[in-house]
């Protein structure tokens, strides 16, 4: 494990809001030349504390879609079964994001999808496509309130 420093923690911190800072830009934030910057980025691309870059897309820049929360509970908790899950989660585009959970679900899914009738159907091949699914529990989300820890501009009330 990679020992962070203050100056790492801020680096981090800043492109996670900003990914696009350029090592110029860095340096006048956190105080170091831009080629200290840029070799503490690499560094920390290197080892695993920067996992990639990507751009946070409005909501209907792709076209109207739906979002669902899926908790699944599994039949059996060996490892042929997590495995098989762990597999069908990775092969289905659908699936953005998979959490191994406590309570009364094994895992949450955040799906999305182009409509609820698309949504039903990766419900159906979880449970009947997929023999080790025991239960699903769905939420369709309605409106994008926070992600990324941001809050998201133009709600009522937000004003």
């Amino acid at each position: 494990m990679i020992r962070l420093d203050n100056h790492d923690i801020q680096i981090l911190t800043l492109l996670q809001s900003n990914g696009r800072l350029t090592n110029q830009e860095l340096s006048g934030l956190v105080g170091l030349s831009a080629s200290q910057c840029s070799r503490r980025r690499i560094q920390l691309e290197q080892t695993g504390s920067i996992l990639g870059y990507y751009a946070r897309l409005s909501p209907d820049a792709l076209g109207p879609e739906v979002t669902g929360l899926i908790e699944v509970q599994l039949m059996n908790h060996s490892s042929e079964y997590v495995d098989n899950f762990h597999r069908r989660v990775a092969e289905d585009s659908a699936i953005i994001d998979a959490f191994k959970t406590t309570g009364d679900a094994d895992y949450l899914l955040k799906v999305t999808v182009a409509d609820l009738n698309a949504l039903s159907m990766l419900i159906h091949q979880l449970v009947a496509g997929y023999q080790g699914v025991a239960h699903v529990k769905t939420s369709v989300v309605l409106n994008r309130i926070k992600e990324d820890g941001l809050m998201l501009d133009g709600l009522p009330g937000g004003d």
